[in-house]
């Protein structure tokens, strides 16, 4: 009995964890030299001068 109500507790556990990460978005932690984070295009993008 104490081992069935201790799996189900694990499972609720890491269905609630995976619940709250699934809102993140993928987003790199930094660009090369160069480049620059583009939100829209969701990757780095090179730097043009103009």
């Amino acid at each position: 009995m104490i081992r069935t109500i201790l799996c189900t507790a694990a499972l609720v556990c890491a269905a609630t964890a995976g619940l709250a990460c699934n809102g993140h978005s993928k987003q790199t932690q930094s660009c090369a030299e160069g480049t620059v984070w583009d939100a829209e295009a969701q990757s780095c993008m090179k730097i043009t001068n103009s």
